[in-house]
């Protein structure tokens, strides 16, 4: 049960302006319409509310009255509504994606927002600095520099993490020079006292004379 089908079952009465099927009922108030094909579409199960409305009052009256005469059918032989197997093909080659379509309308998308983006930095810096009716100044985050894009400023944020990174290293590796050297001093001043060591007490030795008394 979709648009075209209600607002032919309902030509009957008069001339239908518009149908629109919603979950639940509202206030009536239309709600703001998809422009996308692909994003943002919300498939709805179960039962749902149509509102109908007719060009002229007349055809209300004549909707009415419908109930009295029968039940109407939506399923004609010269308008077939698909069900089971057949809805589930038809469902499915519509789930299929036309990848230049879905292209052109991301592009559309992006270049409307490229332009919006451009539009209110045109605007902000033609209102930067100019005080406002009650003398307040607006301070943008732009200012003699301005910000650098997404891309560069990551760029510039891993270089240098691999600048410290390096230093840290290089230190490392002085550390671990510097206490090589430091063992090897300390090592040498042993062997130099061993020595010294030795010799004196090969001196002391010969020195010694017997004294029974």
């Amino acid at each position: 049960c979709v648009k075209d089908s209600l607002s032919r079952l309902f030509a009957c009465c008069g001339s239908v302006q518009s149908v629109d099927i919603c979950e639940k009922p509202g206030s009536g108030e239309k709600k703001e319409k998809l422009t996308s094909k692909f994003f943002n579409c919300k498939t709805v199960t179960g039962f749902q509310v149509a509102y109908v409305v007719f060009r002229k009052p007349a055809g209300v009256q004549a909707a009415k009255a419908l109930s009295r005469e029968g039940p109407l059918l939506i399923s004609t032989e010269s308008h077939p509504v698909k069900t089971g197997i057949s809805k589930w093909i038809n469902s499915y080659a519509a789930s299929v994606v036309d990848r230049e379509e879905l292209k052109a309308e991301v592009d559309t998308y992006m270049q409307e927002y490229d332009k919006k983006i451009a539009e209110e930095e045109a605007k902000a810096a033609k209102e930067e600095g100019v005080p406002d009716e009650e003398g307040w100044v607006k301070v943008t985050r732009k200012g003699r520099k301005p910000g650098l894009p997404r891309t560069e400023a990551a760029n510039l944020q891993v270089l240098e993490k691999e600048k410290q990174k390096r230093a840290r290293k290089e230190l490392l590796n002085f550390y671990a020079w510097q206490h090589r050297e430091t063992k090897r001093e300390h090592i040498a001043q042993l062997r130099k006292k061993f020595e010294e060591d030795k010799q004196r007490i090969a001196l002391m030795r010969a020195q010694r004379k017997f004294r029974p008394y």
